[in-house]
């Protein structure tokens, strides 16, 4: 085996319903979500070594911890547990392209691209069984990101229902440089939260026309978290304010727990040409023009 190489695109949580916390603290959730086109993700490589290793540089590598903390290492670890000690060991590399606690699953879709890198490696549909195991153990997104196809997220995050025939949507994502870890928003959120589940209603007959699918995205769906992430990240708040005033914006939202916000537009060029505006306003911000639809 020579270098291998797999991307690890940028979540987006389309839509993000969430129910009150459980006994164990979490939060059942329904979520369609969608990735970035591989312009807008991690790098993650590795080769033949003698045991697991991981070294991780790119723009964002300082945020993103201790190697021995990456979920990378975790999800490789996992799968050598898993298969009695008989996963390939790998050096991996991380180029880490993406802001950290984001809300676009950076670290669940590095750990996605360290399983599809083992199963390359590794072969046979036994192991890709058990990396599709394994994933929702990692974290809620893992699984989702593991497959990189849009679908719905539902139970705590470990059930991933691919769909198939949702347009490719034409995006801006925009992160002004905070942090927003997932934890306090969510300890926010439960001061607010529904004794329900927020109702997610069934994608619309006319999913494929990109027009009639950001109609009903805007009109029917939310982000739970918004509210409670913008009351504690002022930032969130500012974001989404620069991105409404951009000319052809259909869908305005925040993604995940955030701080990551995201604009929808009807065409890639509009996407394109805001996101080209709002970088030169804002030359610090992480700002990227690019299409959803799988990884």
């Amino acid at each position: 085996m020579t270098r291998l190489t797999e991307f690890a695109p940028a979540k987006i949580n389309l839509s993000l319903h969430v129910g009150p916390p459980k006994e164990n603290g979490r939060h059942d959730l329904i979520s369609l979500i969608s990735f970035a086109d591989t312009k807008t993700a991690d790098i993650l490589s590795a080769v033949p070594a003698s045991h697991f290793s991981l070294a991780v540089d790119g723009p964002y590598a300082q945020q993103s911890g201790p190697a021995k903390d990456n979920l990378v290492l975790k999800a490789a670890r996992a799968m050598n547990d898993a298969l009695d000690g008989n996963a390939p060991p790998l050096a991996f590399r991380l180029q880490k392209n993406l802001p950290c606690a984001a809300g676009i699953g950076g670290g669940s879709a590095d750990a996605g691209a360290a399983l599809r890198l083992i199963v390359r490696a590794h072969g046979g549909d036994r192991v890709q069984a058990l990396a599709e195991t394994i994933a929702p153990l990692l974290g809620g997104d893992v699984l989702a990101c593991l497959i990189g196809l849009p679908g719905f997220m539902t139970g705590e995050g470990e059930i991933f229902e691919p769909v198939l025939s949702v347009p490719r949507l034409p995006a801006v994502l925009v992160n002004s440089g905070i942090e927003c870890p997932t934890g306090p928003v969510f300890n926010a959120y439960d001061e607010v939260a529904p004794q329900t589940i927020p109702e997610h209603p069934p994608l619309p007959d006319n999913r494929t026309a990109t027009r009639a699918f950001l109609t009903w995205l805007n009109e029917n769906t939310r982000n739970s978290l918004e509210s409670p992430a913008m009351s504690m990240h002022p930032e969130i708040t500012k974001t989404l304010a620069e991105l409404q005033a951009l000319p052809g914006v259909r869908v305005l939202r925040m993604s995940g727990s955030g701080a990551t916000c995201f604009a929808l537009f009807e065409t890639y060029d509009a996407a394109e040409g805001a996101a080209t505006r709002l970088q030169a306003q804002h030359p610090d911000w992480w700002v990227r023009a690019t299409l959803l639809g799988d990884a």
